[in-house]
């Protein structure tokens, strides 16, 4: 459910990225200046580097690579573009997909936003409860069914709720002050109200920050806020997490106004990856990340070790054993405790310990194909839509409706669920699955037959359960804030010792932003600055990337002891 914020209702302002609060970078404005992001010395052109993981954020960074004059060589264990996964339905339309990842992208993601433009991608409104866009929502919580088009709609406890979320950010997290400052990319104002908050809330609950409240008072309050929740559906899933990493969504409005990418989400990776930049350095006009790998990039990693010179040396499934000045590992950071045999001398032993306190988020969808949006159609008693895009507290949870069209197939995204809810879906294969969310819609709509409309099997994926992510998204718990600074960090190798430099850190586990696609951008864009400055490259005197300004505005550290 769309919770309104004091910004929502704020005079006309500025549009906002997600700039900082943490780290507040302008990314998008050194993505769009004429002097590019940077270059290396003759000298190191053509020069090969590792690109470990073909996701968003590895393709983003063997691109811009390239584009430099390096050569990317992408290694990948599955296929390219990790959780911006797009499948289809056998047997339907090819054009019928479903996102088993990431589905939708708040306008904020202005990094994100540079290369969907950059690849001639469209987007569209998504669905979400109660957006401006979707024809109608209903909310069923105990037995209680609730139809809405607006939140004004709604019964009075529904507001008591949305006016308790926001007296309780800014009372206790100067909301508005904060937004006002990213907007206007206040950076001094940014930091003197964020390094409070950090050494304030770091060891926080998002659940004990909702009832350290005097706005949160009432449990009743705070179990509707849990499973209605605000932006994308209920958030009750993420109650045991830090409530910092709660405060870097609503600050930059990462969770409103969300959009899809027509055709799915997954064609922006793969378009990168065939795409033919016209600036080029060093190779050839026409030459693409395709190109330099014949087509098909490196299979999984399955060893990473330092040899003699400081190299990374990278071993491959096929037997294949290559050795790199400097590599770039974008896959989830568990991979390398778990899929890939790796030496302790990769990384400080801080940031061993940092990618082992990693906390992921568990998460499952499924998809069925219907022959048309059926939910359109109006109830001869109510007047109603017969179906509405669904937030319940039973076991489907969420449930989104999908269409391009009244008279084309459509596509019901049945459930999508997080952590405990999630797991309960762990033992069921997609046709199990798709029995219990059927008879739990069917409580909700006992007059909609959903099943004679479906006209192709359903499609599942519980991110837990695939073996090269073992989780949907990284979420810190309270306390986890230094791990993750060390993390981010790690791009910053001047730092370091030497003898632990040329291995970069990317993906949106990395970010402060995890679970988002601008994450994952923007971490590409600090390792790519970072391989740049370990070949003695550097930026523009005009547009300074990340590294440059780093003193600037680096995270706040806390004390260790």
């Amino acid at each position: 459910m769309t919770v309104p914020t004091a910004a929502q209702h704020a005079d006309a302002q500025p549009p906002i990225t997600m700039f900082g609060p943490d780290f507040p970078y302008a990314y998008d404005d050194f993505l769009a200046h004429p002097a590019g992001l940077g270059q290396v010395p003759a000298t190191e052109h053509g020069k090969e580097v590792a690109v470990i993981g073909g996701g968003l954020s590895g393709i983003v960074t063997a691109y811009e690579l390239m584009k430099m004059g390096l050569k990317p060589v992408v290694y990948e264990a599955d296929q390219i573009g990790g959780r911006l996964r797009t499948v289809g339905f056998e047997g339907c339309d090819p054009e019928l997909t479903a996102e088993m990842g990431a589905m939708r992208f708040p306008p904020s993601s202005t990094a994100l936003q540079h290369y969907i433009d950059l690849v001639g991608l469209k987007t569209k409104p998504f669905p979400n409860p109660l957006a401006p866009d979707t024809p109608s929502t209903v909310v069923d919580l105990k037995g209680e069914t609730h139809y809405a088009r607006t939140v004004e709609d709604l019964p009075e406890v529904y507001h008591q709720v949305m006016d308790a979320w926001n007296a309780c950010l800014e009372e206790g997290a100067d909301f508005s002050d904060m937004n006002r400052a990213i907007r206007e990319r206040d950076v001094p104002r940014i930091r003197e109200i964020w390094s409070r908050l950090v050494e304030k809330l770091d060891n926080q609950t998002f659940y004990g920050y909702l009832c350290d409240s005097t706005a949160f008072k009432s449990f009743r309050h705070r179990e509707i806020f849990g499973q209605v929740g605000f932006g994308t559906g209920g958030w009750d899933t993420d109650f045991p997490n830090s409530i910092l990493e709660i405060l870097r969504v609503v600050y930059t409005e990462a969770d409103d106004h969300h959009r899809g990418i027509v055709g799915g989400s997954q064609q922006l990776p793969l378009r990168l990856w065939e795409r033919e930049p016209e600036k080029l350095v060093h190779w050839a006009p026409g030459t693409s990340l395709s190109s330099l790998h014949d087509g098909t990039p490196r299979p999984a990693v399955t060893r990473l070790h330092r040899t003699a010179g400081n190299r990374i040396t990278v071993t491959d499934a096929d037997g294949d054993i290559r050795t790199y000045e400097a590599a770039v590992f974008t896959a989830q950071s568990w991979m390398l405790l778990s899929k890939i045999a790796c030496d302790d001398a990769l990384f400080p032993i801080d940031h061993w310990t940092a990618m082992e306190r990693t906390h992921y988020m568990e998460s499952s969808k499924l998809f069925v194909p219907v022959d048309r949006p059926f939910w359109l159609d109006k109830d001869e008693e109510t007047g109603r839509d017969v179906m509405s895009m669904t937030l319940t507290d039973r076991m489907t949870r969420g449930t989104y409706l999908l269409d391009d069209g009244p008279d084309k197939p459509a596509v019901i995204c049945l459930s999508y669920t997080w952590c405990d809810d999630s797991l309960k879906w762990l033992p069921l294969n997609a046709n199990d699955r798709m029995e219990v969310m059927l008879k739990s819609l069917s409580e909700i709509y006992p007059k909609v037959d959903i099943r004679k409309h479906i006209i192709g099997n359903p499609v599942t994926v519980s991110w837990e359960n695939e073996p090269y992510f073992m989780g949907a998204f990284k979420a810190n718990l309270p306390g986890h804030y230094r791990y993750q600074r060390r993390l981010f960090t790690h791009f910053m190798q001047d730092r370091l010792p030497e003898d632990k430099r040329g291995l970069f850190l990317a993906g949106d586990d990395i970010s402060w932003t995890a679970g988002w696609a601008e994450g994952a951008v923007q971490t590409a864009l600090n390792a790519v600055w970072g391989v740049m400055t370990h070949f003695g490259g550097s930026t523009d005197a005009a547009n300074p990337g990340p590294g440059d300004v780093y003193d600037e505005i680096a995270p706040i550290e806390l004390p260790e002891d």
